[in-house]
């Protein structure tokens, strides 16, 4: 049950409404509309997503959550071209996705660096790919290597890095390709803490400096909520749309905004969505609110 003491997670400031209404004004980027998806496993058929629906916006950080089985891969596979579906359509820029293509790149939890190619090589290695000149190539990752910080390093190899520097090397490899939309699956969730709560800010930071739409799968709520425009809930077994909820906060986020009122009330609402319970940490925060 949520709290009486907490404002209403769909309360929004004028600023925050404004943020909201303008970026809902953007062209569609991706259109995911009525989408199945069935498995046929060694029991029969597996029904793992039932009447997927929904748009997301030019410049959208948008977050999908949901329990296990909610079918949260399976989803941005469909997306990225790597599944297909059973019935429905997903639609990026009005095209359907039917196979891979560089309109969408792609961050996952592992790092999947070339091991044997510097930083510059790593993410030189799109634009090569496409027939990029090698010197335009280079300088095109160089500019991608200092967005993510990471300038000093353009010579160093994989195994020289720690996790987050890797994983900042994997992003600006996804987006030296230019895609239309930046797909993250679980990007962060084997960083540490504090190199999780870095890797927020560089995201945070990127999305500021171009005009990227991004899709981010993660199973932190906190993460979802402060990175977010808005988070797409999805119920279990099958995986189908719960709620798609407008994050309160205005932009540009600080990390004093964990402790905010309509953070922790969106918090709650997400974790009422997907666990059925108000968790006891957050009973904690809303009494040390209100007093």
């Amino acid at each position: 049950m949520e709290s009486q003491n907490l404002p209403s997670y769909k309360e929004h400031s004028p600023a925050r409404r404004e943020q909201m209404d303008e970026l809902l004004s953007q062209p569609v980027v991706l259109d995911v509309s009525k989408v199945d998806k069935t498995f046929q496993g060694d029991n029969g058929t597996v029904e793992a997503l039932r009447d997927i629906n929904f748009k997301v916006h030019e410049r959208e950080l948008m977050s999908i959550v949901g329990p296990s089985g909610s079918g949260k891969s399976t989803l941005i596979r469909i997306i990225a071209g790597l599944e297909t579906v059973t019935d429905g359509r997903a639609m990026l820029d009005g095209e359907p996705i039917d196979e891979p293509g560089s309109g969408r790149g792609m961050v996952f939890q592992a790092y999947s660096l070339f091991p044997w190619l510097t930083v510059e090589g790593n993410v030189a290695f799109g634009p090569k790919a496409t027939g990029m000149p090698h010197d335009e190539a280079t300088q095109e990752a160089k500019q991608w290597i200092d967005l993510v910080g990471l300038g000093e390093f353009t010579k160093a190899y994989p195994h020289q890095l720690s996790g987050g520097m890797r994983q900042r090397v994997g992003i600006a490899r996804a987006l030296a390709n230019k895609p239309r939309i930046l797909l993250m699956d679980e990007p962060f969730g084997a960083l540490d803490a504090q190199t999780r709560s870095h890797m927020q800010a560089y995201l945070l930071q990127i999305r500021r400096k171009i005009e990227i739409t991004i899709l981010f799968i993660t199973h932190d709520l906190d993460e979802a909520i402060y990175l977010s425009d808005r988070v797409l809930v999805l119920d279990a077994n099958p995986g189908r749309v719960a709620e798609i909820i407008e994050v309160p906060l205005v932009r540009p986020r600080k990390p004093e905004m964990f402790t905010d009122p309509h953070f922790l009330s969106t918090r709650v609402r997400l974790d009422h969505l997907i666990h059925g319970e108000f968790p006891e940490e957050l009973k904690e925060l809303e009494f040390i609110q209100s007093n």
